[in-house]
């Protein structure tokens, strides 16, 4: 009622301010870009209203920004990483009352949920956790992830909602899956005790579900819409980014498929699923959890935009400021801070996209509203290094009073 009040009383220049980042990977969170625009924004134009409203993907801060929004609280276990070396993965628990009704929708969750945990599969089989050196889709498991879904469930949560993006992995999920209960086999009776990565499936001839199934609702959240195999599948399109030779390509193509049939028929389903968009998703994960856990997948930028109330944030907005580290054509395919940007232009609202580095964005219009914070010249650790300090830099001579 206040507030309504004084924007009424409001003079006519002033603002209703929307700051909403992604991550500056390797720089800032999102939640931490946010409040460097803001402070800055607030010191040019104190009269100014500024909301803020962090964005995540399925990828690296899906957790910290969904779990902030929903006060809830963080856990950390200690899992197999993507190497197979120990390491710390973290997620959050979160009471399904305090997510918004329009979230709450989009995850289609049992009425009986309370307690969601907000799983990355990044903090357990990211790529940020292998060395430039290491990086292979033939040697990384998933093993960790499924490691985190179980300590999740026995420290009290009754759904699981697990981000994807920034894996280091092409194992289908089957890391995953080995580590709640899965089987395999080579020969009818040689089980296979090894970690199941893809240097080893050429001896792996059968997958046995485990006995009593995981039971938890599981939710997938992400973005990009490729299939699993083919020209625009898992191994195609990221394997290279994971360290895949180009001479490795139809080899492991190949397995990936051979291994896909296999879990199938582990789970008595339609090979036809392999061409479902989104079931290439880090690696194939997302085709592994839907049919080895029954997952289903959400789009990970729109679940965030209903979580955090986004689009009333920005019917009372007159000004949007957005952004993320790399801005350019892939931000506009899904990304929270491309759909934010295309939701501004279309409803004719005053739009700022900052960017560590801007690439061709095929939009003249947005092009015009888009401006990189680090000057070109500055090598990439230094730029990285001062990001804060060129969110602010940049925001203080774009509204300077």
């Amino acid at each position: 009622m206040e507030r309504a009040l004084l924007a009424k009383l409001a003079p006519v220049s002033m603002k209703n301010a929307l700051i909403a980042f992604d991550k500056f990977k390797d720089a800032l969170t999102a939640h931490q870009a946010c409040q460097a625009a803001a402070e800055a924004l607030a010191a040019s134009q104190p009269s100014w209203n500024i909301d803020i409203s962090p964005l995540a993907d399925g990828g690296d801060g899906f957790c910290d920004t969904l779990t902030r929004i929903s006060q809830g609280r963080f856990l950390e276990c200690q899992v197999t990483g993507p190497l197979g070396s120990e390491t710390t993965a973290r997620y959050g628990l979160v009471q399904t009352a305090k997510i918004s009704a329009a979230a709450r929708d989009r995850l289609a969750l049992p009425a009986d949920v309370e307690t969601l945990a907000i799983v990355e599969f990044a903090q357990s089989s990211g790529i940020a956790l292998v060395p430039q050196e290491q990086r292979s889709p033939w040697t990384t498991t998933s093993y960790g992830l499924g490691q985190t879904i179980a300590h999740a469930q026995s420290h009290g949560a009754d759904a699981i909602l697990i981000g994807l993006g920034g894996s280091a992995t092409n194992d289908l999920a089957l890391g995953a899956l080995q580590a709640l209960g899965y089987q395999f086999f080579a020969g009818q009776s040689q089980r296979f005790e090894t970690l199941a990565t893809p240097q080893h499936w050429r001896r792996v001839t059968e997958i046995r579900s485990q006995k009593e199934k995981l039971q938890l609702p599981i939710r997938i959240a992400c973005d990009v819409e490729n299939p699993l195999l083919g020209k625009n599948g898992a191994t195609a399109v990221f394997g290279p980014q994971k360290g895949l030779q180009s001479e490795d390509f139809e080899a492991l193509e190949r397995e990936m498929k051979r291994l896909a049939t296999l879990l199938c028929q582990a789970s008595a389903a339609e090979a036809s699923l392999m061409d479902v968009p989104g079931s290439g998703a880090a690696g194939g994960a997302a085709f592994g959890l839907m049919l080895g856990l029954g997952g289903k997948l959400v789009q990970g930028a729109e679940l965030v935009f209903d979580w955090s109330d986004l689009r009333a944030k920005l019917e009372k907005a007159d000004l949007v400021i957005t952004g993320e580290g790399r801005f350019d054509a892939s931000s506009l395919q899904g990304k929270g801070p491309g759909s934010l940007a295309s939701l501004c232009l279309g409803q004719n609202k005053e739009l700022l996209v900052l960017a560590g580095s801007l690439g061709e964005l095929g939009d003249p219009i947005l092009s015009s509203k888009a401006k990189a914070i680090s000057p070109p010249e500055l090598p990439l650790p230094e730029a990285l290094a001062q990001t804060d300090h060129n969110i602010r830099a940049t925001i203080e001579r774009e509204f300077a009073r």
